[in-house]
């Protein structure tokens, strides 16, 4: 008969390993009760693991377009208020300009207007958000619109160099008198073709690209989510506001101030015109977006509720592990305190 000694020590060494196992069991337990989900899915779903990986990998890149989506409706909707100031400053524009012909008002009073109006328009166009200028193209970081009243403005002293190498005077000297309805209508369509194209419009009056931001709203859709400063529209309100500012003065004929009202008048009616256009087509773009974003939203609820069956768990029978572990460890640790007051000692007295 062999005879196999075991001793306190061994007994307590295997009770503490036990402890050790036990406690790992429960952190991974208190885990799973926090998140939801499996503490170490690699362990628990072996060969599945790539799977679950991917979805996450494919949760995460959809919740980032969903949250550049937002960020691009909130872009969308302001350059949308924009366009509405804007609209709202042309019609007034428009109706002081209607006011003006023929009715004996002060020249200077639709002057004013017009410096008004430009001024106004200059600032809702230069509008940033979130440090990105609304209107200027892909040009994001560099202000659009130069102030036409500024001092040492390119746009000011391009429109007043075309009317001295014109008529060979200024707006304000008497000899503008002499200028005819026909002469000052064929200057004026000269100069606001010559204005609003290249290079005339880049150097003197915008920095902005007319190729728009275009973003991925999808995994598979992109939409051009900028409105630039270049537009038709904007070219001719900036030409009419600027013209009736420069060279609406008192020492103009009846007749060819008449031609100004009347060219002014025409250029902001096609303004309106191609506002209406571009809010219609914003609006186009803001539909896309949130159906965009719609459908992401439904792709990651899918994909969320395949990445649960695979690493969810159920947290009440989580609880109940916990519950489970923490009683065996406290039993571990009263039998090891037990253990660890034998002594051969205490058998010998």
């Amino acid at each position: 008969m062999k005879t196999t000694f075991i001793s306190s020590q061994a007994v307590s060494n295997a009770m503490r390993y036990q402890v050790l196992s036990m406690q790992q069991e429960l952190a991974k337990a208190q885990t799973e009760v926090t998140t939801g989900k499996l503490a170490d899915p690699g362990v628990t779903l072996g060969s599945r693991t790539g799977q679950a990986v991917s979805l996450s990998r494919d949760v995460g890149r959809l919740n980032g377009l969903v949250d550049s989506n937002n960020l691009i409706s909130t872009r969308l909707t302001a350059t949308q208020d924009a366009l509405g100031q804007i609209n709202d400053l042309t019609q007034t524009f428009l109706s002081a300009l209607t006011a003006d012909k023929g009715s004996g008002v002060a020249s200077t009073v639709t002057q004013e207007a017009a410096k008004a109006a430009l001024s106004s328009v200059t600032s809702i166009l230069n509008t940033s958000v979130n440090g990105e200028y609304l209107f200027a193209g892909i040009n994001t970081d560099v202000q659009p619109i130069s102030d036409f009243n500024a001092v040492g403005s390119p746009a000011k002293l391009a429109l007043d160099q075309a009317f001295q190498a014109k008529f060979f005077c200024a707006p304000s000297d008497p000899a503008a008198a002499d200028i005819s309805a026909v002469d000052m209508t064929q200057f004026l369509n000269d100069l606001v073709t010559q204005q609003t194209t290249e290079p005339a419009w880049t150097d003197n009056w915008s920095k902005a690209t007319d190729q728009p931001i275009t973003s991925r709203i999808s995994l598979n859709e992109t939409a051009d989510t900028s409105v630039s400063a270049n537009s038709v529209g904007t070219k001719k309100f900036m030409l009419a506001a600027a013209m009736v500012s420069n060279f609406m003065q008192g020492n103009l004929s009846e007749g060819a101030r008449d031609a100004l009202v009347d060219k002014a008048s025409s250029l902001i009616t096609d303004s309106l015109t191609d506002s209406a256009s571009q809010q219609a087509q914003l609006g186009l773009i803001q539909n896309k977006v949130s159906s965009a974003t719609d459908r992401i939203k439904s792709q990651v609820d899918l994909f969320k509720r395949n990445l649960s069956d695979l690493e969810g768990v159920d947290q009440y029978e989580a609880s109940t592990k916990i519950t489970s572990l923490l009683s065996q460890i406290e039993t571990s640790y009263a039998l090891t305190a037990r253990m660890q007051q034998l002594s051969l000692v205490n058998f010998l007295k």
